[in-house]
This record gives C-alpha cells, sequence and structure tokens, in this order.
C-alpha cells in the first residue's frame, strides 16, 4: 500500500474511541437436555455451588448424582431443558422436580434454573422459565414452587414475580454457607 492510499483510509484514533462496541447477536436454542449434556449442566451448577449462596449444596455434585436427578426427571414425564448456542455449547438449564417425595404433592414441583455466566443478563433466564412453565403445564402439573436464597438471588426473585409467583414465604437463617447464615424466600405459581 502506498502512504497517500494508507492516509486516505486511516481514521484518526480519536475517531476510533468513538465507535459503539460490537454487537454480536446473543443467540440460542431451547431443547430438552440429553445424557450428553450433563457433564455441561454439572459444570454450570458446580460453578454456583463454589463461588455463590443461589444454591446451598456445598459439595460439588457428581456425574453420577446428575445423572441420576436427570434419569428421574425424565422417568417421571418432566422437563428437563438446556439453552444451546449455534456452536453446541450448552448456555444453561432449567428443569423440575417434585417439590416432595409424598404421592399427594405429585401435582407440585420446584423449578430450578443455572445459566453459564457468560450468558447472564441476556434474557435466557426469561426464555427458559417461559419453555419451563409451558412444558409443565403440559406435563399435566399444576403447582410450581421457586425456592430462592434471600440474598445475592434478586435477579431470581424478579424474574419469578414478572411470571406471576408470589411470594409466600420467607425462612431466615435455615441454611449455613460461606460463613454465614442464609434464609430463603417461598415462591408459587399455579399451573392450572
Amino acid at each position: 500500500m502506498l502512504e497517500e492510499e494508507y492516509q486516505a483510509t486511516h481514521r484518526p484514533k480519536e475517531a476510533q474511541r468513538n465507535l459503539p462496541p460490537l454487537q454480536v447477536p446473543f443467540e440460542y436454542t431451547i431443547r430438552d437436555a440429553r445424557l450428553q449434556d450433563l457433564p455441561d449442566v454439572r459444570e454450570i451448577y458446580n460453578h454456583y455451588v463454589a463461588n455463590s449462596t443461589v444454591t446451598f449444596d456445598e459439595k460439588p455434585m457428581t456425574l453420577r448424582e446428575i445423572r441420576s436427578k436427570f434419569q428421574h426427571i425424565v422417568k417421571l414425564g418432566m422437563p428437563f431443558l438446556v439453552a444451546e448456542s449455534p456452536s453446541e455449547q450448552i448456555l444453561g438449564y432449567a428443569y423440575v422436580y417434585p417439590w416432595k417425595e409424598k404421592a399427594a404433592y405429585r401435582f407440585t414441583v420446584e423449578n430450578s434454573i443455572y445459566l453459564r455466566a457468560a450468558a447472564t443478563s441476556k434474557g435466557l433466564g426469561k426464555a427458559l422459565l417461559a419453555e419451563l412453565i409451558t412444558r409443565s403445564k403440559a406435563a399435566g402439573l399444576k403447582e410450581m414452587i421457586a425456592v430462592i436464597a434471600d440474598k445475592g438471588a434478586d435477579a431470581s426473585i424478579a424474574i419469578h414475580k414478572n411470571f406471576g409467583f408470589k411470594e409466600i414465604g420467607h425462612m431466615g437463617k435455615v441454611g449455613y454457607k460461606f460463613d454465614r447464615w442464609l434464609g430463603t424466600v417461598l415462591m408459587q405459581k399455579s399451573l392450572k
């Protein structure tokens, strides 16, 4: 390239600073989870076990444990979903699990939604919850419970409120993690 050609196309640094940030579209597909997704599901969950109080688990979940839970959910005909990027990376997951094991509770479930750290604050949690509610209704479930940590989970509480969950209780100091006491907020939505 000749010097005069370079000068004609080169922009001064001041002009470069005013460029808007590159916007890459955040794309994903929500689908049923498969056995081969479980190592990613475990990795996402264990990040929260080690780094947050949104789960009260203190030990990382093993692949055997997540596989057992997955198989139980599938056997019951309940939804277990993943969000997958166009490059087939698992960005997050959501599932429902029986609220209690007693037969009378068979139509009531607790939901769980976890996102890969890079996929937060992009609307994915909302999309997963919407699909989870739709699929839970289709499975004949009637009530959905959310048990949310009372500290550090404000976004989760807000999303559930936006979907019509009502706060039904607060339990203080029921968990102890990272040298502090934690409580939970209970929220419920009727799927009828």
